[in-house]
Parts: structure tokens; C-alpha cells; sequence
């Protein structure tokens, strides 16, 4: 059967400045092997497949995948995989507000025009990080201890742990290698810009997938959703600001963050950039 598909650009400012997600919209009657096989195959960050929701409160079941690895929520995905829906003809059942279903739970997806914002899900992981994986990390990114201003647990699913830095300049510097530290790693690097510049904070992301070399991914809903949280929770951001990610790997990312009646909302540009069919 022919499923129908969609490329979405999420994040970015101009066409082909964000970071690129693949969405299967009829993913019914698929393998857990077909859907690994298809996410790696795309190359992509994270691909999602939909299905019918199985919470009556929801308008929409998704599974997210990081290459072979099922995640219970990711960011960029979740909004363009909801602007896939949309562009498809879904429609949802309360005005302006889309609700996912995901492995974490139900996903409040704010609709205002060409932004979506998901409500930042709660981490399943906080607080600080161990000396000794700090300085794996310090060593990896290829920085020194005294560029680190504060590092906590930011898992909201991805498993992101995050290290502030002392500068938005020392974000953008780094040229991390991971080669003398086999395994998994999801690190996410903030920076705050200097007063007066548009953005509060710059963003890094870098993931590896199994025995792969480093990666960094352009630009990352989740761990500016966590990213909020701690920082906000510590006084070191106010909202709403803008963050910026993907200008170190020549994108052009912008990551919209407000807070309303304690709920932290994360959001930026969707564009489907390709439309077409899966044909197996």
C-alpha cells in the first residue's frame, strides 16, 4: 500500500534552515524492524509514525525514533509531526489546540498560524550531574573546567544532560570528539548570549547512535523544553525569550519560549517542505 508522508522543517527562520523530520501518516499494519529500518534509513534526527489515538482526550497516537531508538517524546518531531496532521486535513477537536498521544503521556500543542508550541512534558530525570561524568563530558566537548557555570540531568525522554556554559562565544567554539569515550551519549550545551543580542541563550546539541561517531543535531525542541525548566526554576532566565541553535553547523534556528500559569510552552516555525507517499 501507498502511506502517505511528509518531510517538515521545524524551527527554522528561512526554507531549509531547521532541522528535518519524517512523518508516516498511516503507519497501521508496520513492524517495530520496518519502522527502525525506515528512520535509519532516512538518515534524519528522529522520523514519527501516526496511528489512531487510543485516549479519547487525544487527536492523535504517535511513535518517535531516533535512528533504531524509540523515544517516549522528542521536540521537533512532536511539532512536525502535528504540522504534517494538519497539513494532511486533521483537524482538531478543540479549536487551535492539538492533543498528541506518546509514550510520555498526552502532549498539549498550542496552533498560532505558522508557530507551534508543545507544552513542555515534566523530566523523568533531574538534578546534578557526577564528577566523574562531568568530566567525561568537560573532556569530550573539549572545554575546560572553568568554563562551566552549573550542569543538571535535563531528561524529558531523549536522556540529555545539560552543561551551561559561561558564554554563548563558548558554546559555538566547541568541537567535541567522543572517540576516547565509547557508549551512549545525548549532551546538550547552553550559552547566554550578552545583553542586549535578540537571543537569551545559545543551544548546542550532540547524540551518538550505537557505535556511530558523534552527531549534533541541528536543532532541539526537548532539550530547550528542559533547558527552560532548570533554568527558569533557577533564575538564570526569564520568559519569554528566544533561544537560538544550528548557526555552529550553518542553520538557522530559533526556539520560542513563554510560560503560562506555571506551564512552560515551547515553539517555533513548521513548513512541510516534502509531500508525497511511502511506496512498499
Amino acid at each position: 500500500m501507498d502511506r502517505r508522508f511528509r518531510q517538515v522543517d521545524v524551527f527554522g527562520v528561512d526554507s531549509f534552515s531547521g532541522n528535518p523530520v519524517a512523518v508516516i501518516l498511516d503507519s497501521d499494519g508496520l513492524t517495530d524492524n520496518e519502522l527502525r529500518a525506515f528512520s535509519a534509513w532516512t538518515n534524519l534526527s528522529e522520523c514519527t509514525f501516526l496511528y489512531p489515538p487510543t485516549d479519547s482526550k487525544a487527536d492523535y497516537s504517535v511513535r518517535i525514533f531516533a535512528q533504531n531508538t524509540e523515544l517516549p517524546f522528542a521536540g521537533h518531531p512532536t511539532l512536525g509531526t502535528a504540522r504534517a496532521w494538519l497539513d494532511a486535513g486533521g483537524t482538531p477537536s478543540q479549536p487551535n489546540l492539538i492533543i498528541q498521544e506518546c509514550t510520555a503521556g498526552l502532549v498539549p500543542i498550542r496552533i498560532e498560524g505558522d508557530i507551534l508550541a508543545f507544552n513542555a512534558p515534566p523530566r523523568i530525570r533531574s538534578g546534578p550531574v557526577a564528577e566523574d561524568l562531568l568530566n567525561s563530558l568537560i573532556e569530550i566537548l573539549g572545554i575546560t573546567r572553568d568554563q562551566v557555570v552549573d550542569s543538571e540531568w535535563l531528561d524529558n525522554g531523549p536522556g540529555w544532560v545539560g552543561i551551561l556554559l559561561d558564554s554563548a562565544d563558548s558554546v559555538l567554539k566547541i568541537r567535541p570528539n567522543a572517540s576516547a569515550h565509547p557508549g551512549r551519549w545525548d549532551i546538550g550545551v547552553i550559552g547566554p548570549h550578552s545583553a542586549g543580542s535578540e537571543f537569551a541563550f545559545e543551544l548546542r546539541a550532540f547524540f551518538t547512535e550505537g557505535s556511530e561517531p558523534l552527531r549534533e543535531d541541528p536543532i532541539t525542541g526537548s532539550l530547550n523544553a528542559s533547558a527552560a525548566e532548570w533554568l527558569l526554576s533557577k533564575n538564570r532566565a526569564s520568559a519569554p525569550y528566544i533561544a537560538s541553535q544550528g548557526s555552529a553547523i550553518g542553520r538557522n534556528g530559533r526556539v520560542y519560549i513563554s510560560e503560562d500559569d506555571g506551564k512552560i510552552w515551547v515553539g517555533g516555525n513548521t513548513k512541510v517542505t516534502l509531500s508525497g507517499f511511502l511506496q512498499e
